[in-house]
C-alpha cells in the first residue's frame, strides 16, 4: 500500500512506538507523519520515532485530540507512513525564536539549496508545504505572510497544541521537539494533491469593522467606534452580560470570494474582545451563524471525491473549536466515521492555516 495508518493509546512511549513502527514498516515509509497527544513526553517521542524509521523523513507535532480513520482519539499518537509512490522528495525546515524573530527568509535559502531552484520558481503544481507551529506563540500570521512573501506554493497546516492547558506546545523533526518554532515541510508529490478548507458557518447580513486595534495581542478595542463587546452583542442579539455564549456559534468571518476566512473571539477584557487570530484594523467581518460540522464535511468530502475520483490520504488540521463544539453535541463519533473509507490522520489544532491563519476551520491535504 501507499499510505498506511496507525494510531496507538499505549501510554509507555518506547512500546507506543514500538506498535506505530511494526504497523508502518511493511510499507517502508519514505515520510512518517504523527501528531502526539502532550500526554507523551515530547523530547522522548520525537526521539524515539526518529529512530524507530531509520532512513524516512519524520516529523510532527503535539496536539488537543488526534484523528485516525474512522475515529476521533484522545491521549494517542495517530501516524502515517507514506510510501515513494506518493511523496517523491521532501525536505524540512525549522524556524526558532518564533515569538520575537522572523527567520523564514533563511529557512527558505534552505529549501533553494535542496532542491536546487529559487523559491519563487516552484511550481505550485508540483510542489505543496505543510506549516505546523508552536500554537503558543502568537506568531502564526507573521509566519505565513513570510511564506507568502517568499513562494507560489501553498502551505498548509495547523497551530500545535497541548490538550487545553495552554502551557507548552511542540513541533517534531530531526529526532527532536521544538518549542517557539514552525516546521515547514517542503513536499515534492508524485501523486497529485489539493486542499479543502471547510468551515460550518453562513454568513448573516450584519458586518463589523475594527476601528481600533491592538493587533500583537489579538485584540479588537473597538468595533464601528463602539466598546468592541457592545457592537459585537448587538450584531449577534444578546447583552453584554451573556455576550461569551454566541462566541462559538457567532464568530466572524473576512469575507474573500464568498467564503468566510473565520476569527473566532477568545475572550471579553474590559470591553475590548480577544480573538484566536489577528483582526487588522480597518477589517471589515460578516458576523457568521453556524451550521452542521457533520454534514457540512461530509458534502465537501463527497464533492472533492467526486471531482478528483478516489482519494489516497487525508491529512486533517481540524480546529480544537470545532472538536469541542463536536464533543458537546455528541456528534464526535460521527465526525470521525465521516473518513472512514479513506486513509486519514489529523488533530485538534490552536488555528488552522491557508492563506492565512484562521479559526473554527478545518484544512485538509489530500493526495489523489
Amino acid at each position: 500500500m501507499s499510505v498506511v495508518t496507525t494510531f496507538t493509546q499505549e501510554q509507555v512511549i518506547q512500546r507506543a512506538v514500538q506498535e506505530i513502527q511494526s504497523e508502518l514498516a511493511a510499507c517502508q515509509p519514505k515520510v512518517v507523519l504523527y501528531f502526539a497527544s502532550s500526554s507523551y513526553n515530547p523530547q522522548e517521542i520525537a526521539h524515539n520515532m526518529e529512530q524507530a524509521f531509520p532512513g524516512a523523513t519524520v516529523f510532527g507535532c503535539t496536539t488537543s485530540g488526534e484523528l485516525i480513520s474512522g475515529k476521533m482519539s484522545k491521549n494517542s499518537i495517530v501516524a502515517m507512513g507514506f510510501t515513494s509512490d506518493i511523496i517523491g522528495d521532501i525536505n524540512i525546515q525549522i524556524v526558532q525564536k518564533i515569538s520575537t524573530e522572523d527567520h523564514v527568509q533563511e529557512v527558505f535559502k534552505g529549501f533553494e539549496d535542496y532542491y536546487h531552484t529559487p523559491a519563487l520558481e516552484l511550481d505550485p503544481e508540483k510542489y505543496v508545504g505543510i506549516v505546523i507551529c508552536d500554537g503558543l506563540t502568537k506568531a502564526e500570521e507573521k509566519i505565513i505572510d513570510s511564506i507568502g512573501n517568499l513562494t507560489n506554493v501553498t502551505f498548509i497546516g495547523g497551530s500545535a497544541g497541548d490538550d487545553l492547558k495552554f502551557a507548552s506546545t511542540y513541533v517534531f523533526a530531526n529526532g527532536q521537539a521544538y518549542s517557539n518554532a514552525a516546521l515547514l515541510a517542503l513536499l515534492k508529490p508524485i501523486s497529485k494533491f489539493d486542499f479543502i478548507k471547510t468551515q460550518s458557518f453562513n454568513p448573516t447580513n450584519k458586518a463589523l469593522v475594527a476601528t481600533k486595534v491592538d493587533e500583537a495581542n489579538r485584540v479588537v478595542i473597538e468595533f464601528d467606534h463602539k466598546p468592541a463587546v457592545e457592537a459585537y452583542a448587538e450584531a449577534i442579539g444578546h447583552s453584554v452580560d451573556s455576550v461569551g455564549n454566541g462566541f462559538m456559534s457567532h464568530p466572524l468571518g473576512l469575507m474573500i470570494d464568498d467564503e468566510p476566512y473565520v476569527r473566532s473571539p477568545q475572550q471579553v477584557n474590559d470591553g475590548a474582545i480577544t480573538f484566536y487570530c489577528n483582526v487588522k484594523e480597518g477589517m471589515e467581518m460578516s458576523v457568521l451563524e453556524s451550521t452542521d460540522i457533520i454534514a457540512d464535511t461530509t458534502a465537501v468530502i463527497e464533492e472533492k471525491q467526486a471531482e478528483v475520483g478516489s482519494i489516497k490520504a487525508i491529512v486533517n488540521f481540524n480546529c480544537i473549536l470545532r472538536t469541542l463544539q463536536l464533543d458537546s453535541q455528541g456528534t464526535s463519533e460521527q465526525y470521525g466515521k465521516i473518513f472512514t473509507h479513506i486513509p486519514t490522520i489529523g488533530f485538534s489544532t490552536y488555528g488552522e492555516a491557508y492563506i492565512g491563519h484562521i479559526n473554527q476551520t478545518a484544512t485538509m491535504l489530500i493526495f489523489f
